[in-house]
This record gives C-alpha cells, sequence and structure tokens, in this order.
C-alpha cells in the first residue's frame, strides 16, 4: 500500500474542498453507525487463498456524517489501475434535502434527498453544491487475502472563490466488500466502512460501489457554418473516443448544425461564437451533463487557428469553459516551418484542424500549454519549429496523444476545474497540483525479463529488432505470458531519443481474445524478438542518435496487474548517400509500411511501395528482405505464392532474429533440396 503522505503546507490552494464531514465532538460511542458492520467472519483453511483487488473504474460514493442526520454527499472515486498499484481520488456533493408538505396545520417533513442512482453509470451532480476534493493516500493497491482493506484520505474543501484547504485527514477502517444493493452494475464490487478521524473516532459512514470502467464522462458536440469542416479525427485512426478512452473518459461526440449562419463578416468575434453557441447548441443542462461545444467557422478574429472564447470575459451567460472556436479557412502559411501542409487551408489537413480542436478543448478541461512534448497542449508553431525535414516534417512529428502530466491532470483533477462550467480558467494553480500520489513501481522478484538490441547500431530508416528473454529463476513452475510477441497483446514499450521525447508501440495485430498463459518450468525462458518501426506518434526512430527502447511485458492474474520492464539502447546512423536518403524519408513517412511488416499481402499499396524502395537501397536492403520474403511467401488471392524468388531474398547480410531464421526454416521446408540446402547452409550461418 501507499502510505500516507504529509500534508501540503498554507501555500497550497489549489485542490477543493467543502463543509467539513465530521464534527471534533464526535464520540466513539455505540451506533449504528459503529455497529452496522458485519464481523469478519473467521479465516477457514483453504487449499489455495482467495485474493481479492479493487476493480479499477469510477466509484459511486456516499458519504453520512454520523452527528447530523440532515447531511449526506454524494460523488465519485476514480480508481485509476496501473502496475505501480492505484491512483485514486475523488469529489464530493452536498446532497440537498427535501420538504415534503403535509395538510395544514402539521409542518413540512425534512427529509434528505435520494442519492444517484447507480444504474445510470458515473453520476453528474449540480455544480452549486461541489463540496470536497478527496485525495487518496492509502489504498489497497493489488490484493489481498481478506475481505477488507484501510483506506487513506485527506479532504480539501472548496471554498469560493476557486480556493482550497486542507480539512484534515481520515482513514477508513475495515472497508468491507458486501453484496450492492440493487442498481449497481458489479454487485460483488460494492464497500462499506465506518469513518474513523485521525484520533480514532467514528465519524460517519462511507459506502462506496463500481459504476464504470471509466472515470469520467462528457459530451462533445460540434456546430459548422457551411463550407467548414467538423474535426472528427486525425484521418490516421485517431478520433475523439481514442484520445479519450486513454485517459479513462467516456467521451461521446456528434455533429449537430452543420448550417450555423455566417456572422456578420468573414471573420468571427469570441461574442459572436458565443452567441451562435446559445443559439444553435442542442439543449443542454451543465449540471446533469457535461457538455463541451465546437463552432467551427471560416475565420477568427482574434486567433488564426482556434480559440477557447468562453472563457468569463465574453461570456454572456457567466458558463465560464464551455465553448471553443476553430478556424476552418486559415491559409497555413506558404514557409517550409509548416513542411507538408505549407499553403494549405488549415480545415483541409485533417490532422492539424483536428489536433487545434482537442487543444482548445484541453483549454475548456483547464489545462494549459504544456511544451514537455509534441502532444496536444503544445501549440501548433511549436511543433511546426520542432519538425526535422525531410525526414519528419511537419504534421508528422505531432503526437496525438495528451502528455503524462496532463493525463494525470485529467484523471485526478478536482471535478470543478475540469468540468464545464466550474472553476474559471487560470483560477487556480496548476504548477504542483495535490492530486493523489503516484506509487512506485511493483517489481516481481525471481522473474527475469531482459531485452537486448539484435544489432547497436541500425541505418536511419531500418526497423530495429530486439531480443526477449523471460527466465522463471522463482524456483518454482509459474503461470505466465507465453507470447512474447506484439501480436499476443502483453507487449508494449516506448522509444525514447536523446531529445527526451518518447513516442509508444503497442500491439496492432492481437491474435487472442484472452490472454495466453501457460506454465513455465522453474529454470526455464522463453525467448522471442520484435521488430519495431512505427508506433502511434509515427516513427519510432525518426532521427540519427541515440534512443533507449523500454519493452514492458505485462498480464494479469485474477485482477491482480503485473508488469516487467527492461531497456535496452540502440544507435540509429545517418544516411549514407542520397539515394538512402530518399529511402530512408519513404519508409519513415509511410504508415502502411508498418501494416505491411505486420499484414502481408498487397492491398496496402503504399506500404508495397515503401517496402519496394528500401529493397533497392544498398544500405536498407539487408533490413527489409526478410519482410519481402515473408511477404511473397504467401498466397494473396489469385498471386501464388514464390518460395523460389523467397529464398533468393535470403542472402549472408540479410539481418534477422533467432526466431526469423526458426520461421524461415519452416518456411521453406517444402522447396526443392538443391535449393533448400542452398538457403538453409546461409540461415545455419546467423
Amino acid at each position: 500500500m501507499c502510505k500516507s503522505h504529509a500534508s501540503l503546507d498554507g501555500n497550497d490552494i489549489f485542490p477543493p474542498l467543502p463543509e467539513p464531514v465530521y464534527s471534533a465532538d464526535a464520540q466513539s460511542s455505540s451506533s449504528e453507525v459503529e455497529d452496522g458492520l458485519p464481523r469478519l467472519d473467521p479465516v477457514i483453511a483453504a487449499p489455495f487463498p482467495v485474493f481479492k483487488s479493487l476493480k479499477a473504474g469510477c466509484y459511486l460514493v456516499s458519504y453520512k456524517p454520523l452527528v447530523n442526520p440532515l447531511k449526506a454527499f454524494d460523488g465519485t472515486i476514480r480508481v485509476e489501475g496501473h502496475t505501480g498499484g492505484k491512483t485514486a481520488s475523488g469529489d464530493l456533493y452536498n446532497r440537498p434535502v427535501r420538504f415534503i408538505p403535509r395538510p395544514w396545520p402539521l409542518p413540512p417533513v425534512i427529509a434528505l434527498g435520494s442519492p444517484p442512482n447507480p444504474a445510470l453509470g458515473i453520476p453528474i451532480l449540480p455544480r452549486n453544491q461541489y463540496t470536497y476534493y478527496i485525495r487518496i493516500t492509502s489504498i489497497l493497491e493489488f490484493s489481498t487475502i481478506t475481505n477488507s482493506f484501510n483506506l487513506g484520505y485527506q479532504l480539501y474543501k472548496y471554498t469560493a472563490p476557486n480556493t482550497w484547504a486542507l480539512e484534515g485527514s481520515f482513514f477508513y477502517s475495515k472497508m468491507i466488500w458486501m453484496t450492492a444493493p440493487a442498481g449497481f452494475p458489479s454487485p460483488s464490487n460494492y464497500l462499506e466502512g465506518d469513518v474513523k478521524n485521525s484520533v480514532g473516532n467514528i465519524v460517519g459512514r462511507l459506502k462506496m460501489g463500481w459504476v464504470s470502467k471509466y472515470l469520467r464522462k462528457a459530451v462533445v458536440e460540434i456546430d459548422t457554418v457551411s463550407g467548414s469542416e467538423a474535426p472528427l479525427n486525425n484521418a490516421a485512426g485517431v478520433d475523439w473516443t481514442t484520445v479519450y478512452k486513454e485517459v479513462g473518459w467516456d467521451v461521446h461526440t456528434y455533429t449537430s448544425s452543420t448550417n450555423v449562419a455566417q456572422a456578420s463578416g468573414n471573420s468571427w468575434s469570441d461574442a459572436e461564437m458565443h452567441t451562435a453557441m446559445l443559439a444553435k447548441r442542442d439543449a443542454s443542462n451543465l449540471d446533469k451533463e457535461w457538455r463541451y461545444h465546437i463552432l467551427s467557422v471560416k475565420n477568427l478574429d482574434s486567433t488564426p487557428r482556434g480559440i477557447m472564447y468562453d472563457n468569463g470575459g465574453t461570456d454572456s451567460n457567466n458558463i465560464p469553459r464551455e465553448g471553443i472556436g476553430i478556424a476552418s479557412h486559415w491559409t497555413i502559411p506558404n514557409i517550409p516551418l509548416w513542411g507538408l501542409v505549407a499553403g494549405q487551408r488549415s480545415g483541409a489537413s485533417a490532422k492539424t484542424f483536428f489536433r487545434t480542436a482537442v487543444h482548445e478543448i484541453g483549454h475548456a478541461m483547464g489545462l494549459f500549454h504544456n511544451t514537455v512534448n509534441n502532444g496536444f497542449m503544445n501549440t501548433t508553431d511549436v511543433i511546426a519549429s520542432s519538425a526535422t525535414p525531410p525526414v519528419t516534417p511537419f504534421p508528422n512529428n505531432i503526437i496525438f496523444s495528451y502528455a503524462d502530466d496532463d493525463k494525470r491532470r485529467l484523471r485526478h483533477y478536482p471535478d470543478i476545474h475540469v468540468r464545464p462550467g466550474g472553476t474559471r480558467f487560470g483560477d487556480a494553480s496548476m504548477a504542483n497540483p495535490t492530486i493523489s500520489p503516484l506509487d512506485e513501481s511493483y517489481n516481481l522478484d525471481g522473474i527475469q525479463f531482459t531485452v537486448t538490441p539484435l544489432l547497436e547500431t541500425v541505418p536511419l530508416g531500418a526497423p530495429v529488432r530486439v531480443n526477449i528473454e523471460l527466465k522463471n529463476a522463482m524456483g518454482q513452475d509459474m503461470l505466465l505470458p507465453a507470447n512474447l510477441t506484439l501480436k499476443g497483446g502483453n507487449i508494449k514499450g516506448t522509444v525514447t531519443g536523446s531529445n527526451g521525447q518518447a513516442r509508444t508501440f503497442s500491439p496492432i495485430i492481437i491474435c487472442m481474445d484472452d490472454e495466453q498463459l501457460d506454465v513455465l518450468k522453474a529454470g526455464k525462458s522463453i525467448i522471442s524478438d520484435l521488430t519495431l518501426l512505427r508506433g502511434k506518434e509515427g516513427a519510432l526512430f525518426p532521427n540519427e542518435g541515440l534512443y533507449t527502447i523500454q519493452v514492458i511485458l505485462h498480464w494479469d492474474v485474477d485482477g491482480f496487474p503485473i508488469e516487467l520492464k527492461s531497456n535496452a539502447n540502440v544507435m540509429v546512423t545517418p544516411v549514407v548517400d542520397e539515394s538512402h536518403a530518399k529511402a530512408a524519408m519513404k519508409t519513415l513517412s509511410t504508415p502502411d509500411l508498418l501494416l505491411t511488416l505486420a499484414f502481408g499481402g498487397d492491398h496496402l499499396k503504399d506500404g508495397v511501395d515503401a517496402l519496394q524502395t528500401a529493397l533497392k537501397n544498398k544500405t536498407l536492403r539487408p533490413h527489409f528482405s526478410y519482410t519481402e520474403c515473408k511477404r511473397i511467401s504467401k498466397p494473396y488471392f489469385k498471386r501464388k505464392a514464390d518460395l523460389k524468388k523467397a529464398a533468393e531474398l535470403i542472402t549472408s547480410d540479410t539481418i534477422m532474429s533467432k526466431t526469423e531464421v526458426t520461421k524461415a526454416k519452416l518456411l521453406f521446408k517444402d522447396l526443392d533440396a538443391d535449393v533448400k540446402k542452398s538457403v538453409n547452409s546461409i540461415l545455419d550461418a546467423k
């Protein structure tokens, strides 16, 4: 478990907190709250322990203080699961009271209102009832063989205008798994516990039940003027759903009006955009739905590309961070800085247009500019200036993802700071947010995971091959992942250049629905390899220089996440001549080449063309020969397999891993004896 962190000093104002949920005078006396928890049964001997873990996702939470029968709080606790354990945070909203009229002269009955309905998933609660930010400091990180765990947290009270005060630390003793009441989607993931203050007095009761695999949910509505595009995706497989799924948000995006009337001129002011939002936006109640609005117009008065115009100064309905505007007809300057899109209309470049929209919505969610990498919250001009043509020209150097620190903010910032209509942009400190602490990585002693490069130096434009070994040194047989390839689904990783920029890789083909685990005998190893070329951010090795490859092996055992990491270094050498430069630019700038390496076939014309270009270059040919060998050795519709031609591609300088050599021998087992003998002699020497 992660340990409780020290309280922040009085200079910290970020995290939100409302009315106190406890009384200093509360006594640990006999009460329904104190005595209401079921007692733990004696431990019964079993042939093997039964592990329980805290499921990641959003929990509907209710907290009832002991001292006030008309006081209760509802909200969420967000549990982020990762291999380091859990990171969690939450928010509490005051539950309103109801006045139930009775016939005169009887006075009305005052009663607590109803809690949110768990069947509706992640609750959306009224902004004016926002009370506390919960910073979880101690939680069940992995698993337990008991039916309970201890939960520790700090409460921060939200005090308008936009300040936070540390209220105190509490500890939930024995949060106990119980059968959920009706309506909860996961009956086995429900817990209750007595809340104790720092001196051990019971002050209330906490209930928490899992309601969604996502941490938050929102809607993004897009309206356009006639002739302006809707920024739905980057035309390369990334859309709003994929962007926000990565940070744990369930975001639904749709296009509503496509014929918004043009403003007074060809260019729109902030106020005109806000007026159009109010007029054209679908009916919305921000106390019942988190809805962000995008207006796509031809040109903007105040900025060339995009703006979060709805930040307060021009906000006629006094609801900040609700709407953004983007310009579809801004002409990108026709200068080298803008690379492949120089001279184009912004709306005609899906990558830059979509990136701008997500960037501005990031502002609407409370994020500032972030130059840690070329992700969404960096600015377009800075990203363009960091491009390295001709190998990686703009916009191919855009990272279609939020930076890690921004992902953490979107997952764990207080509701009131990220939801539309909450705090005004810039009102809260972002320099050192007091969100839930990160946990240390988890190491599985006795399992050795190593990664080594096949070649320590690789020419620019070539794929990088790495060897992987998973060894069981535990002294007993272990259930471990059996497939250590990208197709197995348990491998992912990052490639970090000498400039600190990290790019990720993960499976593009997963050959199974579930994790494939198998028994690995004590002292035995599984050996495999990876061929790395591209990831979701583009080419993994886009420039010459030193790169660090981190391969991550991850799997899950009964809800218990396990992760092993290993690093390897490789040097990418510069181009040697003009022919190599042209071929490298082709291989690095063709996304379909990765799919051709993975799928084979003839259908990905651009990928096949890039592969042929590499094969014609003497520097890159040895690194791609086996890829072409695999491709033509398999039939594709009317094209027959050509094993003889495939064998001719295997020469003494062909770069192949041990696994590839083994597969090639199986591939050529039906060749004529003389040809088979010749190619096997080459393979045996590798």
